[in-house]
């Protein structure tokens, strides 16, 4: 009985959090906060060679290789820094913050234990 309320409460979470990332506005945050992370070095990569600069090309290949590793935490940055930009870039979009309250977790009740 735990494990299907775990997992009922697992789905719930999954479905909360598709709902906030499909909002517009979150997903231009994490375009923002994912130029910010990584995607400076997949430009760098490509003008690199064209501008014949090849220290560019070497740093954009070193980080993007260093962001394909399995323990690179990336991800963990990105979420919570487009999370701050929507915050901060639309603090008056009710909608988005009531969808960011659901996802919050919250202790366990009394059926979980």
């Amino acid at each position: 009985m735990k494990l299907k309320l775990f997992l009922k409460k697992c789905a719930d979470l999954i479905v909360k959090v598709f709902k906030l990332m499909l909002n517009w506005r979150f997903l231009l945050c994490f375009g923002i906060a994912w130029m910010i992370t990584n995607g400076w070095a997949y430009i760098f990569i490509a003008i690199g060679p064209m501008l014949n600069i090849s220290w560019m090309t070497i740093v954009g290949i070193g980080y993007v290789s260093f962001l394909w590793m399995p323990f690179t935490p990336e991800k963990l940055i990105t979420i919570p820094l487009a999370i701050f930009f929507v915050k901060w870039l639309f603090p008056k979009d009710e909608k988005t913050k009531k969808e960011l309250e659901n996802i919050k977790i919250k202790k366990p009740n009394k059926e979980m234990k």
